[in-house]
């Protein structure tokens, strides 16, 4: 709305936008039609649209930035769907397998690598990153996924969820960590950050807990009253709230999908839920297809050919040792080995927040420019090999079943029972 060489404001137009969001939106749309024709997960066909279209392919983009921006409100209304299907007595459920076992996993790949890195002659902070690198999901693929599936309420979904919602929690703290790594801070220091982001967590969550008793089911009744007519302005107030509670978490240091999540959440405990989750749905699927056709962008084939050989060894060994860790991870919280084998699978990628980990990592001069490209080429082909788990997931818990190494699927639902009673008796 501004222009200097003008007294008055007047409407400024970025066109160059507009084309990019056009050529991105026809593209994912096309490549979504051709995948689904073909039987195959949408998914796919949004992400190599992306991949077709980006600075690796046709270089039908120009700001990239500006695209990638916008299409982060994808992963908000994606988080914020999930919170409205994410009811608090299941949250109870998976709290300590989500908590204590998210944090195991970083802590573990961390060691691990760390320990690589040691025996390999490389720098110790080094191997610790790319620890703390691997350790992320996709939550915005994986829980695009579950929702197709119709799997966010099983119990392998729920924990899948909140593993994830406690990766994005605590991607603030790595953000923290980074610069001890690097060098450019120091360990008090650090130490610091992370305490305080804490705290701020803390208190963020608790005010949040008192608006949804008090607050949320008033305001949400008055919108459905002032919109007996339309749903226009319940629709608008949805998104407003989501928007709002996602940017004051990203605010106060912490990330806009937790927000955006516990703004889901707050308003799955009140009658309005599946209301709110009809009206949000088709603005969620459209940014959704957005923000992964920008994840696709970012694929660059010319460097997957030239280095085919290694990133592909590089992918198989991350999916085998996340799965393995995760797997083992999850067991060991008193889940069945098809659960937690199950959930292991669902995690073996490397997530979209790598990348903003990845470039704070390079800023620091954590790692150099050929480690960059390599984890950002693995991230990048990890992601396009998760629908492929996905499909292979029902086989593979099939022939599990039959060879007797997983329960039968009475046995699983017998498990899922005795798992919310015990939560229940507890809680009682």
């Amino acid at each position: 709305m501004s222009n200097r060489k003008t007294k008055y404001p007047t409407l400024q137009l970025d066109l160059r936008l507009i084309k990019d969001l056009v050529v991105i939106i026809v593209s994912a749309t096309a490549g979504g039609i051709i995948f689904s024709c073909l039987g195959q997960p949408v998914i796919v066909g949004y992400l190599l649209a992306g991949s077709l279209i980006g600075p690796g392919g046709l270089n039908l983009i120009n700001e990239m930035v500006q695209v990638e921006t916008f299409a982060q409100f994808g992963v908000v209304f994606l988080l914020f769907a999930l919170g409205l299907e994410f009811s608090l007595p299941k949250l109870r459920v998976v709290g300590p397998v989500a908590v204590l076992g998210g944090v195991l996993q970083i802590a573990l790949f961390m060691f691990l690598c760390g320990l690589t890195a040691a025996l390999c002659g490389a720098k110790l902070s080094e191997g610790v990153f790319v620890g703390t690198f691997l350790s992320m999901s996709s939550t915005a693929v994986v829980s695009k996924f579950l929702v197709e599936k119709g799997s966010t309420n099983a119990l392998h979904g729920q924990v899948t969820i909140g593993t994830l919602i406690l990766q994005d929690c605590a991607v603030g703290l790595l953000f923290a960590l980074i610069p001890v790594l690097g060098g450019s801070s120091g360990i008090f220091g650090g130490m610091m950050s992370m305490g305080r982001l804490l705290l701020v967590l803390s208190i963020f969550i608790t005010v949040a807990y008192m608006m949804t008793w008090s607050f949320i089911p008033r305001f949400l009744k008055l919108m459905i009253q002032l919109s007996s007519q339309t749903n226009e302005l319940y629709q608008l107030a949805a998104v407003a709230f989501c928007l709002l509670l996602a940017w004051c978490s990203d605010y106060l240091g912490l990330s806009l999908e937790l927000g955006s999540f516990l703004a889901g959440v707050m308003i799955s405990t009140t009658d309005f839920a599946h209301h709110t989750l009809e009206q949000v749905e088709a603005i969620r699927n459209l940014f959704a297809a957005l923000f992964l056709a920008s994840i696709g962008m970012l694929i660059h084939f010319k460097f997957l050919w030239n280095h085919v050989d290694i990133l592909l060894a590089a992918v198989i060994l991350v999916i085998i040792v996340k799965s393995i860790v995760i797997t083992a991870v999850i067991k060991s919280f008193g889940y069945s080995i098809r659960t937690a084998f199950i959930v292991g699978l669902s995690l073996a990628q490397i997530g979209e927040f790598a990348f903003v980990l990845l470039s704070r990592a390079s800023h620091h001069h954590l790692i150099g420019g050929k480690m960059y490209l390599l984890l950002l080429g693995t991230t990048a082909l990890s992601l396009v090999t998760t629908p492929l788990i996905f499909k292979l997931i029902p086989v593979v818990t099939q022939l599990g079943i039959l060879m007797r190494w997983f329960p039968s699927e009475s046995g699983v639902q017998n498990e899922e029972k005795a798992t919310m009673l015990d939560v229940y008796n507890r809680t009682l």
